[in-house]
């Protein structure tokens, strides 16, 4: 008599690492919120650290181990970072700021819930059966990875590469562009300023009654 073994893997049956992967998507979906639904700038960008940070555990949970630095030294060491000295060099205010609420919260949560239902269905339909074994062997380590993207995605990681590029050239051809623009508009709009004969007589005998000054001075001395 053989016994059909019961199948481990289920809704009913969830692991610790199931478990902890919902705890910190939770916590990750609170953090998000509280991100665009405060008025403080400051603790938007430092929510933001949070929820960024929720999501590289995630990808760690996940086995994907490159994600998750990836997401660390990118999002979290470089964006957050470049965001919180652009609050510091703007001079943003510390406080509870009134322009952070533009008044369309209705029309941006329907555009947020129609684009989360859109990509949940998206991501449900493209992995239906798909199961990802947690306690084998990793594949999404640094190795794995890159084994992947340089044999089967050379094209589109150089084409991408290619496109980052372009961007970051348009990005100093247009700065550059501003700023002689701004400088070409403050040099019109500077009145130039013609000395008249009596302000030069003028300018004249006020520098020699100065020098008079100090010689008398120095006389005295």
């Amino acid at each position: 008599m053989i016994l059909a073994s019961a199948d481990p893997h289920g809704f009913l049956s969830p692991t610790g690492v199931e478990i902890a992967f919902l705890l910190v998507g939770l916590v990750t979906f609170g953090a998000a919120l509280v991100t665009v639904t405060t008025r403080q700038l400051v603790h938007a960008a430092l929510w933001l650290v949070v929820t960024l940070g929720g999501l590289a555990v995630e990808y760690l949970l996940l086995t994907a181990e490159f994600i998750a630095w990836v997401q660390v030294l990118i999002y979290v060491g470089s964006v957050v970072v470049l965001l919180l000295f652009g609050l510091m060099l703007t001079r943003a205010p510390i406080g509870r700021s009134p322009d952070a609420d533009s008044g369309n919260r209705w029309a941006a949560l329907t555009v947020a819930v129609a684009a989360a239902a859109a990509l949940v269905w998206v991501v449900v339909d493209a992995f239906r059966a798909t199961w990802i074994d947690l306690d084998g062997e990793p594949a999404g380590t640094t190795r794995v990875t890159g084994e992947s993207l340089f044999q089967n995605w050379v094209l589109p990681f150089e084409a991408l590469s290619v496109l980052l590029l372009a961007a970051l050239v348009g990005a100093i051809v247009l700065s550059r562009k501003a700023k002689a623009d701004a400088t070409a508009t403050t040099a019109a709009t500077t009145p130039v300023t013609t000395p008249t004969p009596d302000t030069a007589e003028k300018a004249g005998k006020a520098g020699k009654a100065g020098r008079a000054d100090k010689v008398d001075k120095g006389g005295v001395r």
